[in-house]
């Protein structure tokens, strides 16, 4: 099952942090600081790629090969974005 495509959010981005790797930020921090590396609020790789993989079911397309390899999530989004508005 595929989603319609939309911009991720940085609210949406925190609820994939939470779900997808048991990782709780609060959106307005991730907003107030968004060039923070992921490792800064506690999320490594395997999350981030986790996180990769849940978008890729959501929105039943694929994402750049570097998108778990982001280190912001400014970077994360930006690229994901992009990404998804280029395969919509």
């Amino acid at each position: 099952m595929t989603t319609q495509i939309t911009n991720l959010t940085i609210e949406e981005l925190a609820a994939l942090m939470k779900k997808s790797a048991g990782v709780t930020v609060d959106p307005a921090e991730i907003n107030g600081r968004p060039e923070a590396r992921f490792d800064e609020y506690g999320l490594d790789s395997l999350g981030l790629l986790g996180i990769v993989g849940e978008l890729e079911n959501r929105y039943g397309l694929s994402l750049p090969p570097d998108a778990d390899r982001c280190k912001t999530p400014r970077e994360f989004l930006d690229l994901v974005n992009n990404s998804l508005m280029a395969g919509a």
